[in-house]
């Protein structure tokens, strides 16, 4: 076998630097007053929005009340009420594949007023909607329908924030990819007890028009997320954590030993707590997609654990007459190449997802760097370094017993 390393001289060293970094981790925690919430996890008014031209509008001063439905396969104009027949006038895209074809035939219709606002060659199958406008027509109020132009610019996520600025406190999220220019908003639930401002996802729409333009802006989505349901999702995502630990803990114990259990959740604690510090001090967004990293860091740190482990017990058997010591420097030895190995080349596809992604994705594949780095650092020398100090403090309970060493006074 090749020069053994002695990763063994290095556990009290790694040991001290990692209480430094624990310390300042939670101080930076305290210092920076927790996290920086994400949309998910703050009440208020939550809005899905999306930076798209207008394409055209619609208008109606027939019999009864006209009603606009749009779906991923067509349009459909529905008709009812007093004084008219109850008709549905379906358009499917695959029959009406353009705007200048759609808007052909719904002049057809007796009543309805289009008007053109983009590209006649607009495909239909890039129509929006705006969910906070009502699907019903009127003859004084235009019903716009927007699209989505192929290969237009992203959107900024700085100029969404930095336009909503005078709103007071609005949260801006990246939705989908930039091609999409969808954003999520999240308006605090004190900026909507403010009174004489208006509606507010109006006040949203408007002032984003003021520097995107106006008609360039539709709601695709909007919610209100009440304080206890907040509340309970951010409890639900540390009792998610916290289930991850006792399941690993359980498995390693049963696979293992209870001092193999207990390294490998010291290991993870110390992840965790790694990846938190980390999203507090950078004040990344904490949301949903950084818990889905939280637990993929779990996940990977564990399997790399569970390798070293499983040949400390493999050389345990094989050379049963060597100080665990020796043991444990064997092992971590034997896998170096293979931790090496695997950890870079995922982290080769996380890099290309941070470098080629904005948003929620880059954010989610930085802690995924992070959370990799530590995870082989706790590997190599946390929860190893824990089960080395188990086994002497075991190998000195036992000489005691036995009468080789004195007891303690």
């Amino acid at each position: 076998m090749k020069k053994i390393i002695r990763f063994s001289k290095f556990f009290v060293p790694a040991a001290l630097l990692s209480s430094v970094i624990v310390i300042l981790g939670v101080g930076g925690f305290v210092f920076n007053r927790g996290f920086n919430l994400g949309v998910d996890f703050q009440a208020g008014l939550i809005q899905e929005v999306q930076f798209v031209p207008s394409a055209f509008s619609l208008t109606y001063n027939g019999a009864g009340n006209a009603n606009v439905i749009l779906t991923r396969g067509g349009l459909d104009i529905v008709i009812i009420g007093l004084g008219a027949d109850e008709l549905t006038h379906s358009f499917p895209f695959a029959s009406y594949p353009s705007q200048a074809d759609l808007v052909r035939a719904l002049r057809g219709i007796e009543g309805i007023g289009v008007s053109e606002l983009g590209p006649a060659g607009t495909s239909t199958t890039t129509l929006i909607q705006n969910a906070i406008r009502s699907p019903l027509l009127r003859a004084d109020i235009p019903f716009v329908l927007h699209y989505l132009p192929p290969g237009a610019a992203p959107v900024r996520i700085e100029d969404v924030r930095s336009s909503v600025l005078s709103l007071g406190s609005v949260a801006v999220q990246a939705l989908g990819s930039p091609a999409e220019r969808r954003f999520m908003l999240r308006m605090d639930d004190r900026e909507l007890e403010h009174e004489g401002r208006g509606v507010p996802s109006e006040r949203i729409i408007n002032t984003l028009e003021h520097t995107f333009g106006e008609g360039q802006v539709v709601v695709t989505r909007s919610d209100y997320v009440g304080e206890s349901f907040a509340r309970n999702l951010i409890e639900l995502a540390g009792l998610l954590i916290l289930l991850t630990l006792l399941l690993v803990c359980a498995y390693m114990t049963f696979r293992f030993k209870l001092q193999y259990a207990v390294g490998a959740v010291v290991g993870i604690i110390y992840d965790v707590i790694v990846i938190v510090a980390f999203v507090a001090i950078t004040r990344m967004e904490f949301n949903t997609i950084t818990i889905a990293a939280i637990l993929t860091i779990l996940g990977y740190s564990t399997n790399n654990t569970i390798v070293v482990f499983d040949r400390i017990r493999e050389y345990r058997r094989i050379f049963p007459d060597d100080p665990f010591v020796d043991v444990l420097d064997r092992s971590l030895t034997a896998t170096l190449n293979r931790t090496i190995i695997t950890t870079l080349t995922t982290m080769l596809a996380v890099l290309s997802l941070f470098i080629f992604t904005t948003g929620s994705m880059q954010d989610f594949a930085l802690a995924l760097l992070v959370g990799m780095t530590s995870g082989v650092y706790t590997t190599l020398f946390i929860a190893s370094g824990f089960i080395n100090h188990w086994e002497n403090i075991k190998v000195k309970k036992e000489k005691r017993r036995m009468g080789l060493i004195p007891a303690k006074a």
